[in-house]
Order: structure tokens, then C-alpha cells, then sequence
């Protein structure tokens, strides 16, 4: 392929999804990294996009929204690899919020065998895996469908989360740094995951290392409430994701790499070994109107779970 035609496809990819990893672009137009990161550069120098950490996006310094069709077909190992390790951080008996996202998808395959797990979420394809599931009870939100993520979004959404209570809420979104937290490309969905991050003891943002350094629209979580960042190990050369996962540790984000010993501030994750017990924050007054049994029976649970039944996985600790 020559040097234009390979450059062409480039930025229809981007075009097409607002952020696409180094590697993803390399297996696309069947070459080297080096190749394409020359090819991201000449590109840039044009004006026609962005270099960001370990890829490319959009020019204008924020990414837009790919819709789910793309984003289910983007960095699938490393959210394969994600879901696997956040698994490890839900216990029997929890009560938790899933939010919507590929990432968050996979791991809500997984939490099918969690027994007596309370999963409140504002995801069709979250509800969808686990749907089957005899011992988990999922609990969804209100709202308006979003056909492009398969969200529920809204007021009627962020209305049903009001009074609820849960040990953690596992999120993703567009673009995570630092400096400014987890963000998003959409203003209703921003406004839900806030909803959700208001429900819960903690925060755990499920991003993949192509998400590190990217800014987008909508602050969803800044960096001050995100309790465990769960990622991929960056490629060897990705320096400035690497430079990206300490800066977030040295802002006491506790860093667990997926297929890694280590990480950066921290060291290996332990498979349900040490626990340590996570309060639940004050109960808020009153019960929205129209609230659902479902969410009560949600919030009841997360009084229930309080103490060693919402004992979590050793944390990673900062060197």
C-alpha cells in the first residue's frame, strides 16, 4: 500500500471513530507502528488530525463520540484484559452501579457469577448480559434511550439514582487525564454518570491505555474522586502514557494494570486476598416519587453489605 492510500485510510478511521489507538491503525493497514506513527505526524502537519498518547484523534483538541459500532471493535484485548481484573474487585452480596460503555459491557459478563450481586445500571447492553443471570438481580434506571450507546439518559434517569446507595460505581467514557479526570463526548450521558459517581462509597474508572491523555467535552469524574483507575499496560514505547499513569497515582489514584506485576505507585493486584471494609456515605432524606421497588430493594441492600461483605481487594499502594 502506498504511502497516500495508507495515509487516506488512516484518517477515515479516525474520522469515523474521533480516537483510534497506534496499534489498531498498524493491524488496519497491515504495517508497523513506526510506519503509521510517521504517517499520524505527516497528517498532523496538515492539519487533518491529532497526535495523542498512543494514537490519533480528531483535530480541535477534544474527540467527538464514535457510536457503539465502532467503539465494539476498538482495543478489544486490552478490554478484554480490563474486564477480567475489575472482576476480581466485586464481592458476594455487593450492591453496585455498572455504567454504560464497551468496557463496562464486558465486565457485566462477568459479574454473572457473582451470587447475591445487586447490579443498578442505565445500560441496555449491561441489563442484556446479565440478563440470564439467576443469582444476580439487576436493577435499571429511568430515562430516555440513547439508540447510539444503548443509555438510558436523561432526568428521568438522574431522578431514579437520587436516595440510592452502593459500595462502588464502575465507569468508563471518552478520554481520561490527570489533570481533569474521566470526561465524555455527550452532555446527557455526562450528566448520568455524575448521577451514578453521587451513589457511590467509590469510583472505578475501566479505561484502556488509548483513553490516557485524552480530553473530551463533559468532566463525568474529576480526578479527586476517582478511588482505582483499572488499565492495560501501555505499549513500551508509549511514553507519555506511562508519564499519564504516574501523574494520575501521584494524585492518589490507586493503578491496577491489567497483565502486569506492577504499576506505576503500586504493586501487583492480589486475587481476592487482603480486604479492608469501605463505609457507605450518610444516607440521603427522602424517596424520589416514582422511584421503583427495584431501587429501594437496591438501596436496603447497600445497608445490608456494610462491613466485611463489602470488603474489597488489597489496594495498590504508592511506592
Amino acid at each position: 500500500m502506498f504511502a497516500a492510500e495508507r495515509r487516506q485510510l488512516i484518517l477515515e478511521m479516525v474520522r469515523a471513530n474521533g480516537a483510534v489507538s497506534l496499534r489498531e491503525l498498524a493491524r488496519v493497514v497491515q504495517t508497523s507502528e513506526v510506519t503509521v506513527r510517521r504517517d499520524v505526524r505527516a497528517l498532523e502537519a496538515e492539519g487533518l488530525l491529532d497526535r495523542r498518547h498512543g494514537g490519533a484523534v480528531l483535530p480541535g483538541g477534544f474527540t467527538r463520540e464514535s457510536g457503539f459500532p465502532q467503539k465494539s471493535h476498538l482495543a478489544t484485548a486490552e478490554k478484554t484484559a480490563i474486564a477480567d481484573l475489575a472482576a476480581n474487585f466485586v464481592e458476594e452480596g455487593e450492591a453496585i452501579v455498572v455504567g454504560a460503555g464497551t468496557t463496562t459491557q464486558e465486565l457485566a459478563r462477568r459479574l454473572a457469577r457473582v451470587p447475591g450481586l445487586t447490579v443498578v445500571t442505565n445500560s441496555l447492553l449491561v441489563a442484556q448480559a446479565l440478563a440470564h443471570a439467576n443469582r444476580v438481580e439487576v436493577v435499571m434506571t429511568g430515562g430516555t434511550l440513547r439508540g447510539s450507546n444503548y443509555a438510558l439518559v436523561g432526568s428521568g434517569a438522574e431522578q431514579s439514582l437520587q436516595g440510592l446507595r452502593v459500595s462502588r460505581a464502575f465507569l468508563s467514557g471518552s478520554g481520561l487525564t490527570a489533570e481533569r479526570g474521566l470526561s465524555t463526548s455527550n452532555m446527557l450521558s455526562a450528566s448520568v454518570d455524575r448521577a451514578l459517581v453521587q451513589a457511590a462509597a467509590e469510583v472505578v474508572v475501566l479505561a484502556d491505555h488509548t483513553k490516557l491523555g485524552t480530553d473530551t467535552m463533559f468532566q463525568t469524574v474529576p480526578t479527586d474522586l476517582i478511588t482505582r483507575l483499572i488499565t492495560d499496560e501501555p505499549p513500551g514505547h508509549d511514553d507519555r502514557a506511562a508519564t499519564e499513569l504516574q501523574a494520575l497515582a501521584d494524585q492518589g489514584v490507586q493503578i491496577a494494570v491489567a497483565g502486569a506485576s506492577g504499576s506505576p505507585g503500586g504493586d501487583q493486584v492480589p486475587a481476592r486476598q487482603q480486604r479492608r471494609d469501605v463505609p457507605l456515605p450518610a444516607p440521603r432524606r427522602g424517596q424520589v416519587p416514582g422511584a421503583g421497588p427495584g431501587l429501594r430493594t437496591a438501596a436496603v441492600l447497600g445497608d445490608q453489605t456494610s462491613g466485611t461483605e463489602r470488603a474489597r481487594v488489597a489496594d495498590l499502594r504508592r511506592r
